[in-house]
């Protein structure tokens, strides 16, 4: 099966192709987009905007001083680790003009994991918030670091907020712990000296095939992998989504996200990839405005920081959109021109989808991508043309089957391993090529995603579950995301997993884990409800109550902990 399974039937102003030749590099798009739009307004961060103007001069001044100030040559690898803050995009931005290879670092990675993303991926330079420095200080002897680069919270704010601002995240927070990187230079002194030299030699890697992001995948399933991400991949997703987003509402006929100066809220962190590529590329490249928020789990800020925008759009995960609907300010937000709510990153469940719409009067469009993908594979149309339950349809350009156990491509309507093909699958995993080859079918054309999907007869593909999260009870197959859908519907829940446990009688039994706000609910109740709603050999044998749930920077959860810990529990009570 491939994209003209879809003719005809996608949402309308969706095409069915793309067009690679319009850009060959992603600097042309940043330079472009810096041309075309010089005084609108690009990033917006702490309740200050730069527009693109200003983001192209910063980025320059950076392009120019990694290129004359540092020892770096083109092709060398610049690990960036900060929160969704002004510096980000510069920084992004100018590494990438300058011809570096950036490798996207999660600010909440450990000393330990930090190590191996630095050494795995050969990073030279890192640029990183104070906030961290300690750790750097502490990991610095064991890396091959050369340079290092450290920025504050506000350093991009005028003078009377940045120091303000810095001086109580420093002082009265603590957020900042002592460090000592002498070697170390700020980013507003990098800034400076770039800026001195007055222009940058645009040195930028343009073969459409050159890997320009080492994008690590979480971790999750064992050591994390730098996937290579080209030029041509991420040209081709951000042109995909662009597509995507041009779909015509058939209520109004216009666009659903209008063509120029959309606002769109930026919760999630942009060294992941599914919000590098929706805003650091393809709103980028439209010519809209990020709200930038550093902290979205700290929703009192997270609501103030949009309350003074008329957002056009907000781009999120099933448990950010818990979270604000929680929130009793978030219904006092301006929703008059809220026209798209895009969810990805993990399952979005249904009483969420349909809570959201009630507040804002936007339905949600659930997508669905991986790292590997860089990230986009399906996404569902908006405008009230949503399939609750499923991902959507592929984005232009892409071909989807599923395949059984033994490699045999399935019926639709059968379930099976989804893979893909399509301009956007990454190169390969950086120097593993076995597990590059693994990740692959045998005639290395389709990328496996791990992902137990059904694809229906009109392309929209419902994913039912990993692989490896299968439970296997008494020889029937139970998708965790199945009964944490149905859980989540229940009015006392928040959040809630599910994964397997052995079990003497069954092979493996479900256990299910909840975060609850109602502290008067009960097992009883909920395992009732279970029964009421799904099959008996799918109820939860075991449930168990928490104040929280272990989750990825991104809001993930994290059902791999989760069977860590019982298997610890286990072994201790062996």
């Amino acid at each position: 099966m491939d994209a003209s399974f879809w003719d005809g039937k996608r949402a309308p102003g969706v095409p069915d192709q793309i067009n690679l030749a319009q850009y060959n590099a992603v600097v042309e798009v940043i330079e472009s987009a810096f041309q075309r739009y010089a005084d609108r307004s690009a990033f917006t961060s702490i309740n200050y905007t730069l527009t693109y103007r200003q983001i192209d001069e910063y980025s320059a001044a950076f392009a120019a001083y990694l290129q004359n100030h540092t020892s770096l040559k083109p092709g060398d690898r610049i690990a960036i680790q900060m929160p969704n803050i002004l510096q980000f995009p510069i920084a992004m931005y100018g590494a990438l003009r300058a011809g570096m290879v950036v490798v996207n670092t999660n600010p909440l990675y450990t000393e330990r994991e930090m190590l191996h993303q630095f050494n795995d991926s050969g990073a030279k330079a890192l640029v990183c918030m104070d906030v961290f420095a300690r750790s750097v200080q502490n990991i610095r002897a064991e890396t091959g670091l050369k340079h290092i680069i450290v920025t504050s919270l506000a350093d991009m704010l005028p003078l009377v907020k940045r120091t303000l601002i810095n001086a109580a995240a420093k002082h009265i927070k603590k957020m900042v712990p002592p460090y000592d990187l002498p070697e170390a230079v700020s980013f507003r002194k990098a800034l400076s000296q770039g800026a001195k030299i007055g222009g940058f030699v645009p040195n930028y890697m343009r073969n459409p095939n050159d890997t320009i992001i080492l994008q690590y995948t979480g971790g999750t399933t064992g050591v994390a992998k730098g996937a290579e991400l080209t030029n041509r991949n991420l040209v081709a997703n951000m042109l995909q989504a662009r597509a995507m987003l041009s779909q015509i509402d058939p209520a109004s006929g216009e666009k659903i996200k209008p063509d120029t100066g959309a606002k769109v809220v930026a919760p999630l962190p942009l060294y992941h990839i599914y919000s590098f590529t929706v805003h650091l590329m393809a709103l980028f490249e439209l010519g809209d405005h990020s709200i930038l928020i550093a902290n979205p789990r700290d929703t009192d800020m997270f609501v103030r920081m949009m309350k003074p925008h008329q957002l056009t759009g907000i781009i999120g995960l099933n448990t950010l959109f818990v979270s604000l609907l929680a929130h009793p300010e978030f219904k006092k937000c301006d929703f008059s021109q809220l026209k798209l709510t895009l969810s990805g990153g993990t399952a979005l469940v249904e009483d969420t989808a349909k809570r959201w719409k009630d507040m804002t009067g936007c339905g949600i469009s659930e997508a669905y991508g991986l790292t590997e993908c860089s990230p986009a594979v399906c996404m569902n149309p908006a405008g009230g043309l949503e399939q609750m339950g499923t991902v959507g349809q592929a984005v232009p350009g892409t071909a989807l089957k599923c395949i059984d156990a033994d490699g045999n491509e399935v019926a639709i309507g059968e379930r099976g391993e989804l893979c893909v093909n399509g301009p956007q699958v990454m190169k390969g995993y950086w120097n593993r090529p076995e597990a590059t080859a693994d990740s692959f079918t045998p005639d290395g054309e389709w990328l496996r995603t791990g992902d137990v999907a059904v694809i229906d007869e009109d392309g929209f593909v419902k994913i039912v579950d990993r692989i490896k999260d299968m439970i296997l009870v008494s020889g029937f197959n139970v998708y965790p995301n199945e009964i944490e859908d149905v859980v989540a519907a229940h009015p006392a829940v928040e959040n809630c997993a599910a994964i397997g446990v052995p079990d003497e009688k069954t092979g493996e039994a479900v256990k299910l884990f909840i975060v609850a706000t109602d502290a008067n609910v009960t097992v009883d109740e909920i395992r009732q409800y279970c029964r009421d709603n799904m099959t008996g050999y799918k109820v939860p044998r075991y449930i168990e109550f928490r104040t929280e749930l272990p989750m990825t920077p991104v809001g993930k959860i994290l059902r791999r902990e989760l069977k860590d810990e019982e298997a610890r529990k286990r072994e201790e009570t062996a």
